[in-house]
């Protein structure tokens, strides 16, 4: 979408993703889930990407012009194979999200080399490996969209649900989301990171979360978000609504963390 001359925008279709395609890591669960649905209620077509065997399940069940794919991000062969099938069942690419990733708590020196290594792989190496296999083809469109998932964890230095491992990963996509939004704008590929606070995504009782985390005043906002809120900041950055935006860290915690 370009402004005309004196400034204006042209008016967006509605639904906003209307005849958009996309990809989703991480997207048969949690997070992903809800940014799938939201999606897909906005007009894209989406491609679940998960190592769970519900992607295609859950895809079928957002209808049949979806798709679901197996596939570990962490391997950078399955990625470049997942992206090709994509684009060849949807015809092409429009949007890239990177969600998938693995939690898990602990410290500095109580954390194994192992679960380090397998955090770093399946964050900030699946992250690279999926916009590896995306951007050749966003740069042949000279179009395209790629929004990653980081967590206020990488803002504040954990001191959440995951470990210094974890921060440290997250961390890691924030910079690597940078650096490929001034590489990519010449080539008119946006590339922005969303940092989510505490969220309710139905693994934990919502009760808790918010007495573990908006009872104490943490949270100024005096609740937990919801998935379906998170969704909402990506399918804007993937929308033509933010024609203007790359580079962009956008945090969504209920003023959890502030800077």
């Amino acid at each position: 979408m370009t402004a005309a001359p004196d400034g204006s925008l042209p008016l967006l279709a509605s639904p906003l993703l209307l005849g958009k395609t996309a990809i989703i890591t991480g997207g048969a669960g949690g997070i992903g889930r809800a940014t799938a649905t939201l999606f897909a209620q906005h007009g894209a077509r989406v491609a679940i990407l998960d190592m769970a065997g519900n992607a295609v399940s859950f895809a079928d069940e957002l209808g049949e012009a979806h798709l679901g794919v197996v596939a570990d991000v962490s391997d950078e062969a399955a990625c470049t194979k997942a992206a090709a099938h994509v684009i060849r069942e949807f015809g092409h690419l429009d949007i890239l999200v990177t969600m998938a990733g693995i939690v898990n708590p602990g410290g500095i020196t109580s954390v194994a080399q192992e679960e380090y290594q397998a955090t770093m792989r399946s964050h900030v190496d699946g992250t690279f490996n999926m916009c590896r296999a995306a951007i050749p083809h966003f740069r042949e469109r000279r179009a395209g969209t790629i929004v990653c998932m980081s967590s206020i964890a990488a803002q504040r230095g954990g001191g959440l649900r995951g470990g210094v491992h974890y921060a440290a990963a997250k961390a890691g996509i924030l910079g690597l989301t940078k650096a490929m939004a001034r590489e990519l704008a010449p080539d008119n590929v946006r590339v922005n990171a969303v940092c989510p606070g505490a969220i309710h995504t139905g693994k934990r009782n919502l009760a808790d979360m918010n007495a573990q985390f908006a009872g104490n005043g943490l949270i100024p906002m005096g609740r937990v978000g919801m998935a379906a809120e998170v969704a909402g900041v990506f399918l804007f950055l993937a929308s033509d609504l933010a024609s203007y935006v790359t580079g962009a860290t956008i945090d969504v915690n209920g003023g959890m963390h502030i800077h």
